[in-house]
């Protein structure tokens, strides 16, 4: 997207643009085009989503020497909230060119810096880079949109050094969302998070409308009895 048409957006509102290019809509699973750059500009730039991602991250208290892998990175928040932190090595995927290369440039000098890496491709095709052992996964408001996501739960579990940490971030956007549908879905990703045989299961929640849930959970270290 141009400066130009950013300060176009920012001047006429999000609302106007989604009823110029109604194509916006439904544009978060996979965003692409000119309504793609729409949307991955408006989750830049929505105050919830920056302090969505700060709270995800603060939770799973990236240690300087941890590598960190996220799962649909969206406009990079999350990567540049771990960079900022100092974790060790900071991994990304998302399938959405258009979200690759906005946080791309979110993150610029710490991708020079050789701290971050990321990544175009889906949950479902991690290539032999990502492999791992990871000190910490975290996936934010994109679990609904994996192909078989217990089965993708339990190969990120594989890739989690024993002792690691996995949280996933729920933030329903569906209307009419209410802290009924947050706890919900809350529980949806315990159920899928205990049967991919992670332990140590933990929910918090952050007070926005509607609430965002984030369960954390512990890859066990093998039974050495």
């Amino acid at each position: 997207m141009t400066a130009a048409v950013e300060y176009g957006v920012a001047r006429a509102g999000i609302a106007t643009v989604r009823v110029l290019d109604r194509d916006v809509i439904g544009q978060a699973h996979h965003p692409r085009g000119a309504a793609g750059r729409v949307t991955a500009w408006e989750m830049a730039h929505r105050p919830s989503n920056r302090q969505r991602s700060r709270w995800v991250v603060s939770l799973l208290g990236v240690q300087p020497a941890d590598q960190v892998l996220e799962i649909g990175f969206g406009p990079g928040l999350a990567i540049a909230e771990l960079a900022r932190v100092r974790a060790g090595h900071v991994y990304g995927i998302d399938h959405s060119g258009v979200m690759l290369r906005q946080a791309s440039r979110r993150n610029a000098a710490a991708i020079r810096a050789g701290r971050v890496t990321l990544i175009e491709t889906s949950v479902d095709q991690l290539p032999p880079a990502l492999d791992g052992p990871f000190d910490a996964i975290l996936a934010v408001n994109s679990l609904g949109f994996w192909p078989a996501p217990a089965q993708r739960l339990a190969e990120l579990r594989r890739r989690l050094a024993p002792g690691g940490r996995i949280a996933i971030a729920s933030q329903p956007r569906c209307a009419g969302a209410t802290a009924d549908t947050s706890r919900s879905a809350a529980r949806e990703i315990e159920n899928l998070l205990r049967d991919a045989g992670f332990t140590h299961l933990s929910t918090q929640t952050l007070p926005l409308s509607p609430p965002v849930a984030c369960v954390l959970a512990t890859n066990p270290a093998p039974d050495t009895r």
